[in-house]
Parts: C-alpha cells; sequence; structure tokens
C-alpha cells in the first residue's frame, strides 16, 4: 500500500527551519508500505528555510504578516495529484502545521497556543476519502 508522509518527518530538511526529523516506528513503517514523501510547502513554490506561518481561518499567514495561502493551495493539490496517482488512502502528516496538521494546529498568535483545526493540505486530503493521520498516530498503521 502507498502512503503519503510529509518529508520532514522522514529527514528531509524542509520545514520552515530548514530542519527535518526522524519519527518513531519510521523503520518499520518503511517495511510494510511504500512511503511517498511530500512537503506541500516545497511543492507551492516556498523555499527552506521560510518564516514561520499559522494558520487564520482560510489564510495562512507569516509572522510578519504575508499572505502566503496561495503557496499553501497550491501545495496541497500537488500533494492531492499525487495521492491520486498512487491511489494512497492514508497520508501521515506533521501535527499542528498550516499545512499538514490534522485535529490541531496553531491559532495565528504564533504562541503555540493550539485549537481545533486542520491545516490546507490536510483538509483537502480529508475532503477526498484519504485518512490523515499525524507522526504521534502511526502506530494505528502498523
Amino acid at each position: 500500500m502507498n502512503i503519503l508522509i510529509s518529508a520532514c518527518l522522514m529527514g528531509v530538511n524542509c520545514r520552515y527551519d530548514g530542519v527535518g526529523m526522524w519519527i518513531e516506528h519510521l523503520d518499520e513503517l518503511m517495511k510494510k508500505y511504500h512511503l511517498i514523501p511530500v512537503c506541500p510547502e516545497i511543492f507551492g513554490g516556498m523555499s527552506t528555510p521560510r518564516e514561520p506561518a499559522e494558520r487564520i481561518k482560510d489564510k495562512v499567514i507569516t509572522r510578519i504578516g504575508e499572505d502566503v495561502t496561495e503557496y499553501y493551495k497550491k501545495g496541497a493539490q500537488e500533494v492531492l495529484n499525487l495521492a491520486k496517482l498512487y491511489q494512497c488512502e492514508y497520508a501521515i502528516l506533521k501535527e499542528r502545521s498550516p499545512s499538514c496538521g490534522c485535529g490541531k494546529i496553531y491559532d495565528g498568535t504564533f504562541t503555540h497556543t493550539q485549537i481545533d483545526g486542520d491545516g490546507v493540505l490536510a483538509e483537502l486530503l480529508i475532503s477526498e476519502g484519504i485518512k490523515v493521520l499525524g507522526e504521534s498516530n502511526v502506530q494505528e498503521l502498523l
């Protein structure tokens, strides 16, 4: 089975701060599934590193006030295209991200305050019937 995964969760240095991470159980996941690394921010045309951004209602705004919503929408659409091409039923995405967060995201105040909500990509994938999991829930696939 093919599963989308946020590239930063596989150690790719594509997060806003230019750092990647290696999630727990990644080796087990790679043995069991074909993981397809994606970074919607990069696919949308943004650079790494980049100014931190948070979702405020239907907009994504950087800490310095720049509206980067269109980059996020474009990247989400590119990831959806890959999901359809590879017939992905699941996605493992970076929690709390304005793009990938599922269930909880930061509130737009840049104070690490979390609210209920989904990132741009997570929202799109869910609307298309793809099950989205955060990195702390990957054991559901094992």
